[in-house]
């Protein structure tokens, strides 16, 4: 079975950065880039690679990581944490979920605890105690493509080859499901209401205000 790659986006709050980690998901090799709880994001710095990629929704981080385990994927941290690996030791077995931290406060505690492993990236100057979210997952991920032996894209003068965009496009900001989908979901989410268990309760806002307070600026 082919290795895969995955990116699991849940507490990014910068408004421009879910943008650009859909356009390094594109450059290497991502399968799905899955959002947890709200499902608009913004567009911002993709570049058009949106059109490329492919997008899941989950409500909860558990229903995410039951998804991952069924595909018998890893789930790795990108985190400073006792015990992480250097990403530069590629301490990869399989398929692979890389879930990034909150831009200023990193992993939570909840996140941390559907991980199996972590990695940071080790730095050499002195003059900042952390990376983008975005540069830190262009690197990972470009460390993972090396290691599961991705093939390289070719290229065409001094730019790699685009491929065609899908026929059927539409404005990739909100991530849609199928009508069975989206009854199962609301059944699902009456279940987990009913029982105390949904983790976001506010899920009903307007996607302008989801959009202000998920990607809100500096």
């Amino acid at each position: 079975m082919a290795v895969e790659c995955y990116v699991v986006i849940h507490n990014i709050a910068k408004r421009h950065n879910v943008g650009t980690l859909a356009r390094s998901a594109t450059a290497f090799g991502v399968n799905e880039l899955i959002l947890v709880g709200r499902r608009d994001f913004n567009a911002f710095g993709s570049h058009g690679s949106t059109s490329h990629l492919r997008f899941r929704h989950f409500h909860s981080l558990t229903d995410a990581r039951l998804y991952l385990k069924e595909k018998d994927c890893d789930i790795c941290g990108v985190e400073i944490t006792n015990g992480a690996f250097s990403i530069t030791d590629h301490p990869f077995k399989k398929s692979t979920a890389f879930l990034l931290g909150n831009e200023g406060t990193g992993l939570s505690a909840k996140e941390c605890e559907i991980c199996d492993f972590f990695v940071y990236i080790p730095q050499y100057g002195g003059g900042t105690a952390s990376l983008n979210v975005t540069v830190a997952a262009s690197i990972v991920l470009h460390h993972f493509g090396v290691w599961a032996g991705f093939s390289e894209r070719i290229r065409d003068g001094n730019k790699f080859v685009v491929a065609e965009r899908p026929l059927k496009q539409a404005s990739r900001k909100y991530c849609s499901e199928t009508d069975d989908q989206i009854i199962e979901e609301r059944k699902l989410r009456k279940e987990s209401a009913s029982n105390g268990f949904f983790e976001n309760g506010k899920n009903d806002v307007s996607s302008s205000n989801l959009l202000d307070s998920l990607f809100s600026d500096e």
